[in-house]
């Protein structure tokens, strides 16, 4: 049985063009045009559940063999409107399409109870070819699925994971050059601090283990952002503090890398740091500005951060990030920081709007940093940003004629930017090529 293809939407001769073609900047309110930056769009032939939302997953992996597979980790709809079924969308070199369901112990396939922002699925694939998926974790104990030769079943094996019987909350996992894998998770369900913790998946030896836990402090709570590894195998991490036991509003943005190879972490200076990090000891990128306070009020509206993603220009971090300050007008805005010798620069992207917690960011080789971000308003709705030599940044759309409200972005061995685009307004979830 030959397994669905899905509709290519390819962008016209003239969107083409005008992506040749300057927007008119406008300083921090960055100039959005309509030009397609995604050249191929395709909707995946499967049924996407609502609640396949979240800012801090990461639901893409990408692998190079015959040509490039495409694994999107999603939420299907579950036996009723509030329970979704995690699962696999594999995407052939080809563009023939395959659903890989997660599977219980009992060979039923696994489903959870929606929650918003807590119960998305991260996949990663092992250097064996092995997929692993970590999903539908809300201070729940391990919930952890994989197969255990390439093209087999993706069955449970949570019981392989350290840290037994301890909630585990926003896992984020990236695969290292050498085929390991790396996992960050907020870890515990304490009332006085939930820390995080580093994990690595031994690829030769098939099993996990604890790395560190790489922060924590009384009172606060780690919010793992991104995970990352670099072709040296160093590990960096993305991260965000807030008051405990939770709330949906973070501070004080930090990194952190962690060198397998001496057993070191580090800042971005490279200087040693002891683990855990603390507020006070982290590598802090966006900083307390006036008015800003630690609350786990969710109505509260003073400054804060929410959402953050990473990439590398070789080893050096790049970051992009939404962070509400109190002249923002309650508006998250869109900023890309970097590090130039003891400090972390910061430039505004985007702050011509209110945006969704969902964010991107690649390196190219021609644009350098794409800064991809999702508006909350507006028939396109998913936006790609660069910068140009004199410090202005422009934006076109990435998914022209998608509505699609969240984001997730990985890019593969080839040089191009996958795009995973949920629209979750009419359950679809998107593909895109750029």
């Amino acid at each position: 049985m030959r397994r669905p293809t899905a509709r290519t939407y390819t962008a016209s001769a003239t969107a083409l063009a005008a992506l040749l073609l300057p927007v008119p900047a406008a300083g921090a309110d960055t100039a959005q045009g309509t030009a397609a930056a995604a050249t191929v769009i395709e909707k995946v032939p499967y049924t996407m559940d609502s609640s396949n939302q979240a800012a801090w997953w990461t639901p893409v992996a990408t692998y190079k063999g015959r040509g490039q597979y495409t694994y999107f980790a999603f939420n299907e709809p579950g036996s009723t409107a509030a329970t979704h079924r995690p699962a696999i969308a594999r995407r052939d070199p080809d563009g023939v399409w395959s659903k890989l369901p997660l599977l219980n112990s009992d060979g039923q396939q696994a489903e959870f109870a929606d929650d918003n922002g807590h119960n998305q699925p991260s996949v990663a694939r092992d250097g064996s070819g092995r997929l692993h998926v970590f999903t539908s974790m809300h201070a729940n104990a391990w919930r952890y699925f994989r197969t255990e030769a390439p093209g087999g079943d993706v069955t449970d094996h949570a019981s392989e994971l350290p840290d037994q019987g301890v909630g585990i909350t926003y896992p984020v996992v990236t695969t290292a050059p050498n085929g390991d894998l790396y996992l960050a998770a907020r870890v515990g369900a304490g009332s006085d601090q939930r820390p995080g913790k580093l994990y690595r998946w031994d690829n030769a030896n098939s099993r996990w283990t604890t790395v560190a836990t790489f922060a924590g402090a009384l009172n606060r709570s780690v919010y793992p952002d991104d995970i990352t590894v670099d072709a040296s195998g160093r590990v960096h991490l993305l991260y965000e503090w807030a008051k405990a036991p939770a709330t949906a509003f973070r501070h004080q943005l930090s990194y952190l890398t962690y060198d397998p190879s001496t057993g070191a972490f580090a800042d971005s200076t490279g200087a040693t740091v002891t683990t855990p990090v603390t507020p006070a000891t982290s590598d802090v990128i966006q900083d307390l500005t006036a008015g800003e306070e630690w609350s786990i009020d969710n109505a509260y509206t003073g400054p804060a951060v929410q959402s953050a993603k990473l990439t590398l220009d070789g080893s050096t971090p790049k970051v992009a990030y939404r962070y509400r300050s109190a002249d923002s007008g309650g508006d998250f805005r869109v900023y890309y920081a970097y590090p130039s010798g003891s400090d972390w620069v910061e430039k505004v992207v985007y702050a011509g709007g209110q945006t969704a917690a969902a964010l991107g960011i690649t390196w190219d080789e021609a644009d350098s940093k794409r800064v991809y971000y999702v508006t909350t308003s507006g028939t396109d709705r998913v936006y790609s940003a660069t910068q140009s030599a004199d410090g202005a940044w422009t934006a076109q759309s990435a998914a022209p004629g998608v509505s699609a409200d969240r984001l997730a972005v990985r890019r593969d061995s080839d040089g191009h930017d996958v795009l995973y685009l949920p629209d979750t307004a009419h359950n679809s979830l998107y593909y895109g090529l750029r």
